[in-house]
């Protein structure tokens, strides 16, 4: 049994909440501009791997476990920044396999670094175990069967996070289409790399 008085409210909660520019999204732009949405969709993977674990452990209390040692969290956190900080410096510098200098280039990151990619950048944000920790328990309802009230939010969840992420990441393809035609290859690089950078201190710092 499901409350759909409840779902009827999570909906546009999490719909306005996913449409947020947050670290995920800001990601899916980035990859989306610099080696295109068809790929991006490998990063799109790891990350809706990840939002599902999060929102699946938050449920459950094993985020209240995190939360009582926030040292093991804190360290994660920073060696995932720190991960993405090294990938968009080196796509900043143009001698990472995710330049795009070439369009060869583009297929030399492996479909397995960009899951990780995505999966790292969604376990490891703060925002997203504090929403899920804060949120998702208040759209449970005790009186009903809890497993198959956690699995349609998180298909609502996992369902809205696609859509924004591919809005994202074809916005992201157009931008780098449009200074591609202007010769400005090095500036695609250095934008995505940047905001690679960006996303990494984020991660690490909030």
């Amino acid at each position: 049994m499901l409350d759909y008085a409840l779902l009827s409210l999570f909906i546009p909660t999490f719909l306005l909440i996913s449409a947020t520019p947050g670290m995920c999204m800001t990601l899916a732009l980035t990859l989306g501009m610099s080696i295109g949405v068809k790929r991006t969709l490998w990063m799109m993977i790891g990350e809706l791997t990840g939002v599902a674990l999060v929102s699946v452990l938050a449920v459950v209390g094993v985020a209240s476990l995190m939360l009582n040692y926030p040292t093991v969290f804190e360290v994660f956190k920073y060696v995932g920044g720190a991960y993405l900080v090294y990938l968009g410096s080196l796509q900043w510098l143009m001698r990472g396999k995710m330049t795009i200098a070439h369009n060869n280039d583009s297929q030399q990151i492996t479909a397995k670094k960009l899951i990780l990619q995505g999966f790292i950048t969604a376990i490891a944000n703060p925002k997203g175990w504090a929403f899920t920790v804060s949120l998702l328990p208040s759209f449970i309802n005790p009186d009903l069967t809890l497993t198959p009230q956690l699995i349609s939010l998180v298909i609502i969840i996992l369902i809205s996070e696609f859509i924004f992420m591919t809005i994202y990441a074809s916005g992201g393809r157009t931008l780098g289409k449009l200074l591609g035609k202007s010769q400005n290859v090095r500036l695609i690089n250095r934008i995505s790399g940047s905001l690679m950078i960006i996303i990494g201190f984020w991660l690490a710092f909030t």
